[in-house]
């Protein structure tokens, strides 16, 4: 008699996980986009990248993947992206809304600049209404699909990071909730994928470093130490997300940061700062704490939480 568990198409290890499904992946020309169109060909999907770097991708037009030219901030483009995928293969099954920028890594609200505030938004917030919008268009009539955004760990906590950025990715995974709301009568499930600092083109050229000198700087920081967060991490999150294997996951955001979003540094340099006595009053065996509050014997700066 046959063993039912091996007989399951989601632990056999020669299944396709995106078999028979078509995507679209803006921004899937470098970075986690276009690791997650590589995972996306390997499950058995067919792909559109779409983004503006064209010299990039344009080369690369196969049977499964195809290559158009896209900027999400202009609803035309991404309309374009998705009527090029039903056009092609006839559907659209998944819609990673992937492209996104930092801006400007100003560290006050003084130093606001209205027009980095204004092209961030364009393209981190107009484009995934533009990408939702049209997917739900093509995904409506089939009353299936999923839609994926790429939203960032700073949606969970807080710091000195870029204000446009850090807003920008917070009204993406408010737009993920609500739309979850709205297409769970079409079976459309939308959810968001927020990573933690992801050594990328667009971090590196952000924070002005190199790639060793990002790593130093991620490594030192994270809360799940001796591991580095890589792009395929996040592009397996991904295929998660827009296979059936999470047929039942809608309104998530799905944190991919060890843990970091848990953590509390001040609570923790409190803790390291406090030494535990057994001993007491009167002997009653009660903890007394010897707070070193102005400890500076270490040297170490305070925890950096300010990258995400």
């Amino acid at each position: 008699m046959s063993d039912p568990l091996k007989a399951s198409s989601l632990l056999s290890p020669i299944a396709k996980r995106l078999e028979g499904k078509v995507a679209v992946i803006t921004g899937g020309a470098s970075g986690i986009g276009e690791a997650t169109a590589r995972h996306f060909v390997r499950q058995g999907a067919k792909v559109i990248i779409a983004d503006i770097q064209n010299t990039v991708v344009s080369s690369t037009s196969t049977e499964s993947v195809s290559f158009v030219h896209c900027d999400v901030s202009n609803e035309r483009d991404v309309e374009h992206a998705v009527d090029t995928a039903i056009a092609k293969h006839g559907k659209l099954d998944i819609m990673f809304s992937n492209a996104g920028i930092g801006g400007k890594f100003d560290r006050t609200i003084k130093s606001l600049d209205s027009q980095d505030l204004k092209r961030v938004f364009d393209v981190n917030v107009f484009g995934a209404f533009y990408c939702a919008k049209h997917a739900a268009r093509a995904m409506i009539p089939n009353k299936k699909g999923s839609i994926v955004f790429t939203a960032s760990g700073i949606s969970a906590i807080y710091g000195s990071t870029p204000r446009p950025y850090t807003a920008s990715k917070n009204a993406v995974v408010g737009l993920a909730k609500n739309l979850c709301v709205e297409l769970g009568k079409d079976r459309i499930r939308v959810n968001c994928i927020s990573p933690h600092a992801v050594n990328t083109p667009i971090l590196r050229n952000g924070l002005g470093m190199k790639e060793e000198e990002v790593d130093e700087l991620v490594c030192e920081s994270a809360n799940l130490k001796g591991v580095r967060l890589e792009v395929e991490d996040v592009a397996e999150a991904v295929v998660y997300l827009g296979s059936d294997e999470s047929k039942y996951m809608s309104g998530v955001n799905l944190l991919i940061d060890g843990g970091y979003s848990t953590t509390n540094p001040a609570f923790i340099e409190l803790c390291n700062k406090i030494t535990w006595r057994h001993g007491g009053v009167e002997g009653q065996g009660a903890y007394m704490t010897d707070l070193h509050l102005n400890d500076k014997r270490s040297g170490r700066p305070p925890p950096m939480r300010d990258v995400c």
